[in-house]
């Protein structure tokens, strides 16, 4: 059982899940996501897996909410970035369905559908998954988004996310790739080292109003940045992926690798002042990752 404890100073929600600290530490014991645990099927694809160590669950009274795991593939040593655009394509389709599932409680407040990824990250299974987390509040990052991109529409009349797309695309030094339904840039107020965001061309709120195309064109994004990442060191690049849905769709790809043989920490400045420091342009960033086939 978890417990919501409120921040008076910060006016946010803390969970105190002190039953978590137990969760099991790869690869030094075994792995429940690979068939024969006898926690997943025998055979599978890509599978929902519910969190033997939730921070929010249905049952509990003080954190209610839901915390699932979304097995990317049945292969424990496969990398993201290794996978097919078709895995891709389930993966998109069956964080849709569980979204569309979440957001029909109405003690969920916010559905967060995101990955960590690495060592560095504090990952403590290899095997490829992401996470979905059904919120009973509304994280303060994001609602403090929604009130800068509302402020946005009341001076201007339009789309916050619009204006920061259509800056990109008209600067293009920042562009890294780009379909029919996403472009990927590396914003020019980038917090992370090689952060990337993956914008919807069009202006859709969430991932049950793409249709078909544009949720292949998504899957076809997706993969084209992991393998830019992962090619950019020449080995798995530590990151957290974070679908951002809104009043305009879009992915953060937030990585913690600055160089070959540097990690980006998020010390005092970043962790107690919510103040980041960059040490890689954007501009730079973008280049180097543009450059990758």
């Amino acid at each position: 059982m978890s417990e919501l404890r409120w921040h008076p100073l910060l006016e946010q929600w803390v969970i105190l899940g002190t039953h978590r600290q137990d969760r099991p530490q790869m690869p030094r014991d075994w792995c429940p996501f690979c068939p024969g645990s006898g926690h997943v099927p025998g055979h599978y694809d890509v599978h929902l897996y519910p969190n033997d160590f939730p921070a929010f669950s249905a049952q509990d009274p003080s954190a209610p909410g839901a915390c699932d795991v979304v097995l990317y593939s049945s292969e424990h040593k496969t990398l993201p970035s290794q996978l097919p655009v078709s895995q891709w394509v389930k993966i998109v389709d069956l964080w849709t369905r569980r979204y569309m599932e979440l957001c029909s409680d109405p003690r969920i407040k916010y559905v967060s559908i995101f990955e960590n990824t690495g060592e560095a990250v504090g990952v403590t299974m290899p095997h490829p998954h992401g996470q979905i987390y059904g919120f009973p509040f509304v994280p303060p990052r994001v609602q403090r988004e929604r009130e800068a991109a509302e402020a946005f529409r009341a001076r201007t009349g339009g789309c916050l996310y619009c204006k920061v797309l259509g800056d990109e695309e008209i600067d293009g030094r920042r562009v890294i790739a780009s379909n029919a339904g996403f472009i990927a840039f590396a914003p020019a107020f980038a917090r992370f080292p090689y952060e990337v965001h993956v914008s919807a061309r069009r202006q859709l709120g969430s991932l049950p109003e793409m249709t078909d195309p544009e949720r292949e064109w998504l899957a076809e994004m997706i993969l084209t940045i992991r393998k830019k990442y992962d090619a950019l060191f020449s080995s798995p690049m530590p990151l957290m992926m974070v679908l951002q849905p809104g009043e305009h769709f879009y992915i953060e790809f937030l990585s913690l690798q600055r160089s070959e043989e540097k990690l980006k920490y998020l010390a005092t400045v970043e962790t107690s002042l919510g103040t980041f420091l960059n040490d890689v342009a954007p501009e730079d960033a973008a280049a180097a990752l543009r450059d990758i086939p």
